[in-house]
């Protein structure tokens, strides 16, 4: 299979694992149990969706998939790192901490950081692309790789000792410290050149597939996921529990961006706002998710028996592929619209509802005869009517 740019989609699991979703998620039994639960009651309705993700790994600026890696080497044994990539809580550091532990042969508290700057690793690429764990994990154990290199003779002399082996290397005036590099290979894309000649934008491809059970308030608008089953292929997974949160907060960005977060400007069609200014510039007007929108009950599941070859240790990138699952949730909204719509006489006709799905968007689109008298025809995108 090849995408519409005509990259080649190398070991691909998504059709296995959108079968495994399907049948792990009961999605057909639970559909079953929603048509009824949506005959029973008229105000509140149930809808549930599934769908896949494909999301490209790699800057799509090729001089950005670079990057460079310093560690030190102590004569007691422990290890200095510093890398160019910037920790935001994502779990970056960790993972490096974890690439250099084990390619150095050393427990994880041998090793400790030298927070990211230019005075050590100089012109960094940003910590974007969700490829910061590729390159910087890369560019970390060509450096260790150097160093261990060079402390092969010391090793087998130490039996494996490090810190003997390091003191001994460093008597006998070896270098015990290395830059490391990392440039991704074998990626480019060039226009001008014909269709399937162009390259390849992307190093790989990171899969996902979700299913998200919803319940509407048909009366108010109001909106919870009751269920988000998860799955996501990160390959031989660096930090399983740091990839589950990733999955579980991207999911949760996703949901926001699909069904809360709406910039809404004041325009002359709109007296109550007023014209060319952002009304939402504030928690209190633009809504992220909060506790009490996360689904009741999220599950993760890390596909197994994905290793990809093209990245350090065979894992996945996994910050921003997980950000489209959350869509999953307004496809649920809009089946459970379609039962609200049904009962109040609307049929299966077409309609059309709008990103985000706001609780006032999910209300106007219900069909019913309060509703009715305020929503319109036309299908082009508008602002929430009560920010």
């Amino acid at each position: 299979d090849k995408t519409h740019f005509h990259q080649l989609l190398e070991k691909c699991p998504l059709q296995r694992m959108w079968h495994e979703l399907y049948a792990s998620s009961d999605f057909e039994r639970r559909a079953k149990e929603i048509q009824e639960f949506n005959r029973s009651n008229r105000w509140r309705k149930r809808g549930i969706a599934q769908l896949p993700t494909k999301f490209g790994i790699s800057f799509t600026a090729k001089f950005f998939n670079q990057a460079g890696a310093l560690v030190n080497v102590y004569t007691d044994g422990t290890v200095l790192i510093t890398h160019g990539g910037t920790e935001m809580g994502q779990g970056l550091h960790t993972k490096i901490l974890q690439i250099a532990a084990k390619a150095l042969n050393v427990p994880m508290s041998a090793v400790t950081f030298r927070e990211t700057g230019t005075d050590t690793v100089p012109n960094s690429s940003p910590t974007a692309a969700s490829a910061s764990s590729d390159i910087y994990g890369m560019a970390i154990l060509n450096a260790c790789e150097q160093i261990m290199g060079r402390l092969k003779p010391y090793l087998e002399k130490a039996k494996g000792d490090f810190k003997s082996a390091v003191n001994t290397a460093y008597f006998d005036r070896c270098d015990l410290s290395a830059h490391g590099f990392y440039a991704t290979p074998g990626i480019g894309y060039d226009w001008s050149l014909p269709d399937d000649q162009r390259g390849k934008p992307f190093n790989y491809f990171t899969y996902g597939a979700a299913c998200s059970e919803v319940e509407i308030d048909v009366l108010t608008g109001d909106m919870r996921i009751l269920r988000a089953d998860l799955h996501m292929d990160v390959g031989n997974s660096l930090n399983p529990a740091i990839d589950i949160g990733q999955v579980e907060g991207a999911f949760t960005q996703g949901f926001g961006w699909a069904t809360l977060e709406e910039t809404v400007w004041g325009c002359s069609e709109f007296p109550w706002l007023k014209p060319g200014v952002c009304m939402t510039r504030g928690p209190g007007t633009y809504k992220i998710p909060s506790f009490n929108d996360t689904p009741v009950d999220m599950r993760v599941t890390l596909v197994k028996d994905s290793a990809n070859p093209n990245a350090i240790h065979s894992s996945r990138a996994v910050g921003e592929p997980p950000f489209f699952l959350g869509s999953s949730a307004f496809f649920a909204a809009r089946e459970a619209i379609a039962a609200a719509r049904k009962d109040a006489g609307a049929g299966d006709d077409y309609f059309t509802v709008d990103l985000p799905l706001t609780p006032e968007r999910i209300r106007m689109a219900c069909g019913d005869p309060i509703a009715s008298k305020f929503s319109e025809k036309s299908s082009r995108p508008r602002p929430s009517l009560f920010v």
